[in-house]
Formats: C-alpha cells, structure tokens, sequence
C-alpha cells in the first residue's frame, strides 16, 4: 500500500478527531474532584468516531486494543495497525487547559512506520515517518544537541516527579501535564529532556517515531535505550523514561537521585 495514502489518512483523520475533541474540551467541573464523566464520555466517542472512520476506508486494518494482537506476520490488510490514544493530558482537557492532545500511530507487522500527535486547542501537528523526518506542522524539527546543561536548560517532567528524586539539574523543571507535548517539545528543541512515568505502549506508540525521527531516543534510569514494542502486551511500564538527545543522556541520568 501506497505510504502516501496512509499518511494522508492518518492526518485528516487526526485533524477530524481533534474537532470531534473540541466538542468536549473544557467542559469539566471547575473543582475538584477529577470529572472522570467528561473524559469517559469523551475518550468513548473519539474511539467509536475513530473505528468508524477507519472502517470506512481501510476494512481489513486492525486497531490496537480492539482485537486479540496477533503474534505473527500477516498478509494484506491485517498486516496494518493503528494505535489510537484519544486523549494525553486528561486534566488540561476536562479544565481547559490547552496542553492536551490526540497520538496516532501505524505499524506494519510490528515495525513502526507513522505516528502523529495533534494538540487541537493550540493547531499544534507533530508527525513523523520512521526513520526519516520529523515535522511540527509544516516545518522541519530537530532536538536539540547542547553540549553542557546550563542554568537555561528545561527538562519537562511529570507531576510527582518532586516526590519521589531529589534533583540536581541546573537548569528549570516544568510540568505541563501531558507526556506528548513533552516528548514534542523535547523533538523540537524547546526542551532538552523530558523524564516520563506511569506510561504505556499506546501512550508512546505515536511520539516515539517522532522523537526518533528528529534525533532523540527513549532511555531508562539504567541508561540502555527502551523500546516500547517490549510492552505492545498492554503492561504498564515500570521504569520511569527519559527522553532526550544521546548526547545529553548522561548528563541528565547525572542528576537524578531517588528520593
């Protein structure tokens, strides 16, 4: 099948999902607790809108999460799956918060070959062929490769984060709230690093090609590079990630300390 058509798919599907999302954006309570409704309702029709879309013109492709994974290679369609993750960034969402987005990802016979993640409030499309070029939008996007951090370095990182290392980055710690934005800004180089926790195969099927495709790679704590299709099972992943040029790896491993 022609790569072209897949790609083109993929974006206007995406883009329709963001409008679909928009519908449901912000519509949360404006206190806590956590309107779990509004995301449930939302998540539920963004994939049933998401299905059918793909039915529609690709019959034969499979959906992560939608059938029994099949272990093997396959032949024709059925060699095809998308991986939908509707919503990254749940509390932005439901608050209205604009840090929020959508990921879509294809693999052919388990190797990765699209991902795409679309931040609707802001028009933000980050998206990717394996192991070609990354894009934001229309343009070109590369990590960053500083050789030292400094004092003017950012590593985004996840709310808790505080809780559990004692951290000596010299530079600024930001959590926005949503793992795909921080692994795309870390693609673009408007962060140096991002440190991701509590994630699973859906949640980094998309960014992982579009940080690799711009220079970047998936670590663990333990510095050896993390492949997500080691948890394409639905596990949680146990280690927490960092996400960063190789080049600046290291130093960022340097300054973590388990709390």
């Amino acid at each position: 099948m022609d790569i072209g058509e897949l790609r083109s798919f993929a974006l206007a599907t995406i883009r329709y999902m963001g409008d679909e999302a928009l519908q449901f954006y912000g519509q949360g309570r404006r206190r806590p607790p956590f309107d779990q409704d509004l995301v449930t309702r939302a998540e539920l029709h963004l994939n049933e809108a998401f299905q059918r879309h793909l039915s529609a013109r690709f019959p034969d492709h499979q959906t992560y999460g939608m059938e029994p994974f099949e272990e093997g290679y396959t032949h024709g369609g059925k060699r095809y799956l998308w991986v939908f993750d509707p919503l990254d960034g749940v509390d932005n969402f439901q608050t209205g918060i604009p840090i929020w987005g959508m990921s879509l990802a294809l693999y052919e016979n388990h190797w990765p070959v699209l991902g795409f993640f679309y931040m609707p409030a802001t028009g933000d499309l980050f998206y990717a062929l394996a192991g070609q070029v990354a894009y934001w939008n229309d343009g070109e996007i590369h990590i960053t490769e500083r050789g030292d951090l400094s004092q003017e370095s950012i590593v985004l990182t996840y709310s808790r984060f505080h809780q559990q290392y004692r951290c000596r980055f010299p530079g600024k710690v930001r959590a926005l709230g949503s793992t795909g934005a921080h692994v795309c800004y870390v693609a673009m180089g408007r962060a140096d690093a991002a440190i991701i926790a509590n994630e699973s195969f859906k949640d980094l099927a998309a960014v992982r090609v579009i940080v690799e495709a711009a220079g970047g790679k998936m670590y663990k704590t333990d510095g050896s590079e993390f492949f997500p299709g080691d948890y394409v099972d639905g596990r949680r992943i146990d280690d927490h990630l960092i996400i960063s040029s190789p080049a600046n790896a290291g130093q960022i491993l340097d300054c973590l300390n388990k709390g």
